[in-house]
Parts: C-alpha cells; sequence; structure tokens
C-alpha cells in the first residue's frame, strides 16, 4: 500500500468510535462483518456531520449498490452534500464494461485531485466494476485515492475510510467472493416512488467480450421470502413500481436448483397488495422459458414490456460470441411473448463490429432488426476489454467499417422505433409521473414519466399532479424516443403522497423499512416467509 503524503485526517471520522473493552458500538447493529450505529430521531446530531457525494456509472445495478453505499454512510453519520466538490468524500462506484471507463475514471480522478488539495481532510474512494479489476493500480496511477474496494464488499466502505484516516494511507480491499448481500445493506433510495430490488448478483455465463462474471463472480440468489419481505417494506413506504435486478435476471433460481423460480417470484409480487407495476432487468435469452411469458401476460402488475438483449442477428457471431441461442430462437421468444402480450414493447442491446463479423454477418443482424419491430435499441460499437477472450481474437473490425455499420444499424432502427411510436396516437396512456425524465420539462413546462410499456411520455397539464402519481394521457404526437401528449386526469397515488412528505420532511433519506428521519438496517422489517 501506498503511503499517504497529501495529509489526511488524523482522527476517526463518521459513526461511533468502538468502546474501551474492545466491544462493538453501543447502539448498533450488526450486518456481515460491520457495525452500523442505528441512528434515531431522539440521538442528537453531530455538530457538521463529514457530507458525501456518490458518483454512478454504468448499468443498474450500480445504482442499487449505490443507494446502499449512500445509506452505508448515512448509517455512519455523514450528510449528503449539495455539492460534490464540496463534499468531505466522494465515491465513485465504476463500471468497467465500455471502452472509456478507465479513461472517465482517471479524468475524474485528476479532476478531484485539484480539489482536494485545496480541501484538507477530504477522502476519495473507488468501487465497482473498474475498482475490483484494476485494484491496487488505481493507487499507483492516482496516489490521492484514500480507499480502492470492489463489488464483494460494499459493506466495508465506512471501516475502510476510518482506517485510511487513521494510518494515513491508501486502503485496498478486494474480496474475491461475495461477502454480504447488498440488499441486506442499509439504503437510501433516490426516489420516493420506485425502487429497485436486487435478486440475484454475479453470473454463470461465459460470453467473450463480456468482463462482468469476473468481476461480479458466479450467481448468487436471494431467497424469494427475503425479496418478497423487501417488496412489501417498500411498498408500505410508498412505493408503487420495483424493478427486479440481476445480472442474468431469469436465472434466478439456479442457484437453489428451482428452474422455475423467477416465474414464480413474478406471480408472487402479483401478490402484494399496493405494488402497482413490476418490471426486471436483465434476461437470457437462454434461460427465457414459457412459464415466465406466461407469468407476465397473467400477473397484472407485471408491465407489457421486455428488454430482450439481442446482440447479434448472425447465428456464426453468436457462436463466437459464446451466446447460447441462435436467431430463431431469439425471434421465437418474441413471437411467443406477443402471442401472450399483444401490446409488449420489446427492446434490446446490440454490438457491432464484434471480431470477425463480415458484412454478411451484419445484414444478418439488421434483418433481425427488420423482424423483430423493437421499440428501441442500445446499439454499441465493439471495443475489446482486456481480460475477456474476445480482446485476443484474430480480426479485429477496422474501426471505420464498424462505424459505418453502427450508423446503418442505428439509422434502421430510429424509423422502426419511430413507425412504433406513431402507431400511439390516438390511444390513451397510464403515465407514472417521475422527476428527471424530461430534461426540457422546466423550459416547456410540461410534465413527464413513463408508461406502463416504458414509453417515455411527456405531457402537458395535470400541473397538480406530484412525482408518484399517475395520469392518464392522451397521446397527440410521436418522435422515436418519446411520446407527447394531454393530460386527461389524475390519479393519487400512496407513492405521490411519499414524495410529498419527503419534500417537507428528510427526503426519501431513510433505509427501507425506517421510521421518517430515522436510518434504519435496510433489512426487510416485515416477516420473511420461507
Amino acid at each position: 500500500m501506498a503511503r499517504r503524503t497529501d495529509g489526511a485526517p488524523e482522527a476517526p471520522i463518521g459513526g461511533q468510535g468502538p468502546p474501551a473493552d474492545g466491544g462493538q458500538p453501543r447502539d448498533c447493529a450488526v450486518v456481515g462483518r460491520h457495525a452500523y450505529p442505528c441512528l434515531t430521531m431522539s440521538q442528537p446530531a453531530a455538530a457538521e456531520p463529514r457530507t458525501y457525494q456518490v458518483r454512478t456509472y454504468g448499468c443498474q445495478m450500480n445504482v442499487h449498490d449505490s443507494e446502499r453505499l449512500a445509506g452505508l454512510l448515512e448509517a455512519h453519520g455523514y450528510a449528503r452534500a449539495a455539492d460534490g466538490d464540496g463534499a468531505d468524500v466522494v465515491v465513485l462506484n465504476t463500471c468497467a464494461v465500455r471502452e472509456n471507463a478507465d479513461n472517465k475514471l482517471y479524468g475524474n480522478l485528476g479532476h478531484l485531485a485539484s480539489v482536494k488539495r485545496g480541501r484538507p481532510g477530504m477522502q476519495i474512494a473507488v468501487g465497482g466494476c473498474l475498482a475490483q479489476k484494476d485494484r491496487d493500480g488505481i493507487v499507483a496511477r492516482a496516489p490521492w485515492v484514500d480507499v480502492v474496494f470492489g463489488t464483494h464488499n460494499l459493506d466495508a466502505l465506512p471501516t475502510l475510510l476510518r482506517r485510511a484516516a487513521l494510518a494515513r494511507e491508501a486502503q485496498v480491499e478486494i474480496e474475491e467472493s461475495l461477502q454480504t448481500f447488498p440488499s441486506t445493506l442499509p439504503s437510501r433510495r433516490e426516489s420516493a416512488y420506485a425502487a429497485w430490488v436486487a435478486i440475484s448478483v454475479g453470473c454463470n455465463n461465459t460470453c467473450t467480450f463480456c468482463i462482468v462474471p469476473s468481476l461480479r463472480g458466479r450467481e448468487r440468489d436471494r431467497r424469494p421470502g427475503e425479496i418478497l419481505a423487501e417488496v412489501e417494506a417498500l411498498v408500505a413506504e410508498g412505493v408503487i413500481e420495483v424493478t427486479l435486478l440481476g445480472q442474468n435476471v431469469n436465472a434466478y433460481g439456479s442457484e437453489f436448483g428451482e428452474r422455475e423460480a423467477f416465474a414464480d417470484l413474478l406471480r408472487a409480487c402479483g401478490q402484494v397488495p399496493g405494488l402497482e407495476r413490476v418490471r426486471f432487468t436483465s434476461p437470457h435469452p437462454r434461460d427465457f422459458t414459457d412459464a415466465v411469458i406466461t407469468a407476465m401476460a397473467q400477473t397484472p402488475n407485471v408491465m407489457p414490456q421486455l428488454h430482450m438483449p439481442l446482440q447479434s442477428g448472425s447465428d456464426r457471431v453468436l457462436r463466437s460470441m459464446r451466446r447460447s441461442y441462435r436467431r430463431d430462437r431469439y425471434l421465437g421468444i418474441l413471437d411467443a411473448v406477443r402471442a401472450q402480450i399483444p401490446d409488449a414493447a420489446i427492446t434490446t442491446d446490440i454490438i457491432v463490429g464484434f471480431p470477425g463479423e463480415t458484412e454478411e454477418d451484419f445484414e444478418a443482424t439488421l434483418d433481425v432488426v427488420r423482424r423483430a419491430r423493437f421499440a428501441s435499441a442500445f446499439t454499441f460499437q465493439y471495443s475489446p476489454r482486456p481480460g475477456t477472450p474476445a480482446a485476443e481474437m484474430p480480426d479485429q473490425v477496422p474501426k471505420e467499417v464498424v462505424q459505418a455499420r453502427y450508423e446503418r444499424l442505428v439509422a434502421v432502427q430510429e424509423q422502426i422505433s419511430w413507425a412504433e411510436n406513431r402507431a400511439q396516437v390516438g390511444t390513451q396512456a397510464e403515465v407514472l409521473v417521475a422527476e428527471g425524465e424530461g430534461r426540457k420539462d422546466d423550459r416547456t413546462h410540461r410534465r413527464s414519466g413513463r408508461a406502463r410499456d416504458n414509453r417515455l411520455v411527456h405531457f402537458h397539464g395535470a400541473e397538480q399532479a406530484r412525482p408518484g402519481d399517475c395520469v392518464t394521457v392522451r397521446i397527440e404526437a410521436a418522435a422515436p424516443h418519446h411520446l407527447t401528449g394531454t393530460a386527461l386526469s389524475v390519479r393519487p397515488t400512496r407513492a405521490g403522497d411519499a414524495w410529498a412528505t419527503g419534500q417537507v420532511g428528510c427526503g426519501t433519506g431513510a433505509a427501507v423499512g425506517a421510521p421518517a428521519g430515522a436510518v434504519a438496517l435496510g433489512m426487510p422489517t416485515l416477516p420473511v416467509r420461507a
């Protein structure tokens, strides 16, 4: 480890110090290997608590993990900073999937180095997938970083910050397997009306382009009772939409040998009173069964939306990617979904320029895109990730060829998305009003939210609607990436009430199951079913 040379603070930070007898701090609870103070409104607040900011890069699982990191820090007495550059602790939760992930991280660290020089006692922590991959290499390149932690030990962050402050040297702690399931940690949710619920972590697939399994580990599944207890606790707080998360979400149950566990979980979520919307991401075609499709169709609160990664429409490329399905199997899944859920909006992921991709392979992808009629697609230019088999493959496609194919794919999909959205004109959509969905909302005096099929809808009228309320909107116009319309009616919800309470109270910073103004342990407070 590198010795600190930039003047880290000498005093312990955040939370309570250990008692003289060496036991756990008083008024604390233990999750995994670490103790968390149980803070309540009855406890006197520390004067000027240290502040933090968590910056998130990457996928929805990282967003989920960042909410847990924020909850951990607040459970240890930190307060959320209004301005990131003014925070005492800045945590970067990183992604390793994209080509520019390294550049983005070290660019941000370079900026923070100058901020830290002018702010004595400031600490910088780096976590997430890139930290799991680069380990102490991060401190070697950026010696002003105080803490590096990985994907398997989120719970260690407060302890590592304290240790770095005391030792005046960087603390690098990377575990090779999951120590504490993130969902058992405290949480500071960003939304009063919608929540992420991780049902599994890790992945058992071996896609040749993907580095995630080596960084997140093999799949670990939570027990159904724990998941449902968390969902029920969230609903009790006012949440009306949950998104079930997993690197391969529909493989859920593989760890305990239940092939239909995911379909059963969807049906069980349908029995939770007050839960209006259930989504999930991201599934894998290999594990997508007829039982899951039927559960989606027969469970009213499971939304008519499916994100199903394609990656390529060429069987030869899919084989090289080590994707365990072929184009006909993929298209068969879409046909089966639409047979039972005719109004389903299906989205996808596509990689352009995978090593060895020929013009014929690319045309096969365009053919699948035209036949699939995706509502939208996340399209990516292939970039080699060190440590993946694809990075060492011959016949890497020239950058200019990849760019040209990418532009052709985007043009085709844009036309399809626009046509699919124009088909919605004249219909009515139930829109869950959201914060932050419409970048032009303030300037255009409109509101925004997501329809049941997850399409983005901007609308005018219904000024009284709060984030979390549901608005019936008449769709009047369409663009490739959104719909616009006029509000017809507003249905106030418990979620809107929760949002309003947060505006005058302590916000949505309370952990799952916490009373207003408290930071609790983020573990389900309802009885856990077997």
